[in-house]
């Protein structure tokens, strides 16, 4: 799969506001089961590091 790219540099770190950003990234590239799959793996994630969840976003899109 060809991850789109997402601004999230310069963007407000809170993690759920870049969940939020790249879920819509996802979504307009008409990748609406990625944006939930997501989203559902970073809140379901047992992880307490930013580290980590931002890995995961990453691993949906190309992050610039």
């Amino acid at each position: 799969m060809e991850k789109p790219e997402c601004q999230l540099t310069g963007e407000d770190g809170n993690i759920f506001n870049l969940i939020g950003i790249a879920s819509r990234t996802l979504k307009r590239a008409g990748l609406c089961e990625q944006a939930n799959q997501m989203t559902k793996e970073v809140i379901q994630s047992q992880t307490q590091s930013y580290d980590e969840a931002l890995a995961i976003i990453e691993k949906y899109v190309d992050v610039c």
